[in-house]
């Protein structure tokens, strides 16, 4: 289990890291880096802090000086690797366009760095990275009558239908496109066991429907979120 307390300071700065003596070769951030590297190149099911250390030509013990184990290095990595949240202020057109924008840009860092999709989950310290995310995310909203909770749950909505789909994408080089084809051509004499779909695999083929599912699920989340904003107008008094 992570130090709750010493993941807090090291995604905050609020410990007391001074040293005397000359300033380290190694460095917090270097560490955090060559993580990374190696998250995205191999996953994080291998990535041990002995590895790290190899990587750096350091002892295991070396990084204990900085970090005191793995799950607070996931922390950090996780934090690093979201980077600063997107500008959505100058997104124009109200909260459906600028959540719209956040959810590419969430898609955008989980696709660079599928392992995130396996750190950023549960109750945790959160970064400030993460944070400012969270933030722009439920600023894009703060216009609306929608509550603090309904805000909350609505880009909970939102994070878990990118996460989905980031986590079926297909391996490099195959498309959802290329496997439609693929179904298609299985099913061309088993139409008569699978009616149902192989009419559905046809349709989106010849329609070119594929490959849409990101944008067709949050244009269905932003309608629902807009139907209920619309009939919460309706039927609450007028302030004056």
């Amino acid at each position: 289990m992570p130090d709750s307390t010493r993941t807090a300071e090291l995604l905050w700065d609020t410990g007391d890291r001074a040293r005397r003596g000359p300033k380290p070769s190694l460095t917090l951030g270097r560490i955090v880096e060559v993580a990374i590297a190696k998250a995205d190149a191999e996953g994080i099911a291998t990535l041990s802090m002995q590895r790290i250390a190899d990587e750096l030509g350091y002892t295991k013990m070396s990084l204990y000086r900085y970090v005191p184990g793995r799950a607070e290095l996931l922390a950090l990595m996780l934090d690093t690797a979201l980077g600063a949240p997107p500008e959505l202020a100058t997104v124009n057109g109200g909260w459906r366009p600028r959540l719209h924008a956040w959810a590419l840009a969430w898609r955008d860092v989980a696709n660079a760095h599928p392992w995130a999709l396996e750190t950023a989950v549960g109750a945790r310290v959160y970064g400030p990275n993460e944070l400012g995310w969270l933030e722009v995310a439920l600023g894009a909203l703060a216009e609306t009558n929608l509550t603090g909770g309904e805000r909350l749950d609505a880009i909970v909505l939102v994070n878990g239908h990118v996460r989905s789909l980031v986590q079926q994408t297909a391996p490099a080089g195959t498309s959802e496109k290329d496997t439609g084809a693929l179904m298609a051509g299985i099913l061309t004499d088993r139409a008569d066991r699978y009616p149902q779909v192989a009419a559905a695999f046809a349709a989106a083929g010849a329609n070119d429907e594929q490959d849409n599912a990101l944008e067709f699920g949050l244009e269905r989340i932003f309608d629902g979120l807009a139907a209920l904003i619309q009939n919460r107008a309706r039927v609450l008094p007028r302030q004056g």
